[in-house]
């Protein structure tokens, strides 16, 4: 949930860090801080509650030079946001230092049995814990550093991405992983960067090393990188070369990321698409399916695991595979999979989504069903990430990166593959008509057109953002593949207006949540003119006949729901099967605008980080 950046080279380090820092302030934004380093001087540092920029005017005019160091943003785990918890943490004697992002769950039984030998804490930190520990084997047992590193870490239980310096070794650095991501960037005239993501090094460099669990990375000045295990075996770096472009990761003249991203959408979308959907040959191909391709056509089940927005597009996922292709389908919150003891064979598919690729709970979930046989099928943003990696075949979603911390270009991309997926299934295994798959096709190439469009209307989202901005509660009603648009739509107004809204399936609001309706009460209905909309109109009618304020989501054109409704945004005409990807983007910009009428921070809201990497 953190981010962490580290830097060894000749350039002043500062700098370097503290860009790097607000390009990963989407991990946590609890605390933040530097450690720098330079020969024969202790390790300094500065670190402080609150934002990069609360960490800038801290260290204005503090910091001198130092051609290596560390850096860190924070979400916070164990203990609350304040300076002693913030990173980096010293050792106890002040002779090493480290960044963490990951929980080390074992750090309680450490913590004691280290109080036990005269070992006083300064935090509350789990990550305090670990940097004691590996100064102790380096004292008690006459280890060097990379040794009591990889001893340390065979005794810690849970995840880590790390990176150590040293006052007693000032030309070496060190960096770890298990569980959280950690990508080292090999820049040229000796220069490495470590750091959570590509973020931070796009700028200086294209080459980077993505480092597997368990494995540590050695950067000595003047050396090659070495990588090893934890359990001290020899590894070959593998560069990759990024695709990103640093034009990507900057606002690009919007005044949120969120606001960017909500408006890139169409590309994504196409981009998602290239190389995929053939317009002029009538077809799909996806190549991440090809050596898979029996397993996956024969499975008796397929079991999607997300969490978040993630599971909400795999819930659309469900509706399209089982409907298209008539595949049954289970949808499972990854947070919960692995705990319930779920039945799982070699006969199952199972689908992983997570924009980061990182997703901890997404990841576990992963690791059983393999264990179990299953086919494993990732739906992935980042290239290298730990669930891309970990699964059989899989699709990336060339969504480009996502800095806003709630979810908006991630969530159409992952609806377009599942969509593309389903178009797949079905048309190979003979349950669609060759008319409606013509069809579908037909119309997924004019989605992307269709947002364009919509996106026009953002001035009439903007005017009633303003009458709503004050509501305490919201519903959101949706049915059939629109339902879980009604969730998604939900969670984007909590994650950043701070407005309590819930989703519901309209045919259950009478079971319990009509209670709520009355005058004070804004209805969002979410009623293309497609499946169930007589259902639905008799659903919004049951509001109006209550008071409730709505705001219907409705086909251009549509008369019926828009006499009921107080308020209407149109959507283009499109099947039904791809009502989602239009009407999502409305709910999109409907959540923004109020929040930024509220005063909130759109791009981190509080409490909220972007790649959950702890569970």
């Amino acid at each position: 949930m953190c981010g962490i950046v580290a830097y060894q080279g000749e350039k002043q380090a500062y700098p370097i860090l503290i860009k790097g820092l607000h390009r990963l302030e989407y991990r946590g934004y609890d605390s933040a801080g530097i450690a720098l380093l330079n020969p024969g001087e202790d390790i300094r540092l500065y670190k402080c509650k609150g934002k990069v920029s609360d960490l800038e005017s801290f260290a204005e005019g503090k910091y001198n030079g130092g051609t290596m160091g560390v850096g860190h943003t924070r979400w916070a785990t164990h203990g609350v946001p304040d300076d002693k918890n913030a990173h980096p943490h010293f050792s106890e004697s002040g002779n090493l230092v480290i960044i963490h992002n990951g929980i080390i769950e074992n750090y309680a039984s450490l913590k004691k049995e280290l109080q036990n030998r005269g070992h006083v804490f300064k935090s509350d930190t789990d990550t305090e814990v670990l940097i004691y520990l590996i100064e102790n084997i380096q004292k008690n047992e006459g280890k060097d550093l990379v040794s009591a590193v990889m001893t340390a870490l065979n005794q810690v239980v849970g995840a880590y991405a790390i990176v150590i310096l040293s006052k007693d070794n000032p030309d070496l650095m060190i960096g770890a992983k298990k569980g959280s991501p950690l990508v080292v960037g090999v820049g040229s005239n000796n220069e490495f960067f470590i750091a959570s993501d590509a973020t931070p090094i796009i700028e200086y460099t294209r080459n980077v090393v993505y480092l597997d669990d368990e494995e540590i990375v050695i950067l000595e000045r003047g050396k090659e990188m070495k990588i090893k295990t934890i359990r001290n075996q020899d590894k070959t770096p593998y560069v990759h070369e990024l695709e990103m472009q640093l034009e990507t990761i900057e606002k690009g003249g919007f005044d949120h990321f969120m606001l960017k991203e909500i408006h890139e959408q169409p590309r994504s979308i196409r981009d998602n698409m290239r190389g995929r959907l053939n317009i002029d040959l009538r077809e799909v191909t996806l190549g991440g399916i090809i050596d898979y391709q029996s397993k996956i056509m024969n499975a008796d089940r397929i079991i999607i695991v997300a969490c978040g927005t993630s599971w909400h597009a795999g819930l659309v996922g469900e509706y399209l595979i089982e409907d298209l292709a008539r595949i049954p389908v289970e949808v499972e919150y990854a947070s919960e999979f692995r705990y319930r003891n779920p039945i799982i064979t070699e006969k199952d598919l199972v689908i992983a989504i997570s924009q980061s690729g990182e997703t901890a709970d997404t990841l576990a979930a992963v690791e059983l069903a393999k264990s179990k046989g299953a086919t494993i099928f990732g739906i992935c943003n980042v290239v290298g990430s730990s669930i891309a990696r970990a699964t059989h075949a899989g699709s990336y979603t060339h969504a480009g990166p996502e800095i806003g911390v709630a979810s908006t270009k991630a969530f159409t991309a992952q609806v377009t593959v599942l969509t593309l997926m389903a178009l797949v299934f079905a048309h190979k295994k003979g349950t669609i008509s060759e008319a409606k798959y013509q069809q579908l096709l037909l119309g997924l190439d004019e989605i992307p057109k269709k947002i364009e469009e919509m996106l026009k209307s953002d001035d009439k989202i903007r005017y009633i953002s303003d009458i709503y901005k004050d509501a305490n509660n919201f519903l959101y009603l949706g049915r059939s593949y629109n339902f879980p648009i009604a969730l998604e739509g939900a969670l984007k107004l909590k994650e950043i207006s701070y407005i309590h809204a819930e989703g519901y399936p309209a045919a259950e609001m009478k079971h319990g949540p009509i209670a709520l309706i009355d005058e004070n009460m804004p209805v969002v209905v979410i009623a293309p003119n497609k499946g169930a909309y007589e259902k639905i109109l008799s659903n919004v009618q049951e509001v109006k006949a209550r008071g409730g304020k709505i705001i219907a989501i409705v086909t251009e054109g549509d008369t019926d729901v828009a006499s009921l409704a107080d308020h209407v945004i149109e959507i283009p005409e499109t099947e039904e099967e791809l009502t989602p990807l239009l009407s999502v983007i409305p709910l999109q910009l409907l959540a923004y605008h109020i929040a930024i009428m509220r005063g909130c921070n759109v791009d981190q809201p509080r409490n909220l980080a972007k790649s959950v990497t702890v569970e």
